[in-house]
């Protein structure tokens, strides 16, 4: 399974830009993505960008994340799906019978 990590674009060029995510910084790869400028929320995945995200993307899959470690140790973890939990289930549109 491989996991996207978000992550902020601080400063670069056209081909790798140096971001940042709770305060550490890493280089990653723009070949998939384009250029993009300081500021911009990226998906990343083994020191490539895979996607552009916006800011509330990119805030849900971080609490995601945290909620997927809070479980594992053992700790509150609802506050972080509140997204998901705030919500009754919907069944992909495929398996819908309307």
């Amino acid at each position: 399974m491989c996991i996207g990590i978000p992550m902020r674009a601080v400063a670069g060029n056209e081909f790798v830009v140096h971001c940042e995510r709770h305060g550490r910084i890493s280089s990653i790869s723009l070949m998939l993505v384009g250029p993009q400028p300081p500021g911009t929320y990226l998906l990343t995945h083994l020191g490539s960008a895979i996607r552009v995200l916006d800011a509330d993307e990119a805030r849900a899959i971080d609490n995601a994340l945290a909620g997927l470690a809070e479980a594992v140790e053992g700790r509150a973890f609802d506050a972080l799906f509140a997204d998901l939990t705030s919500r009754e289930p919907e069944l992909p549109p495929h398996l819908r019978s309307e």
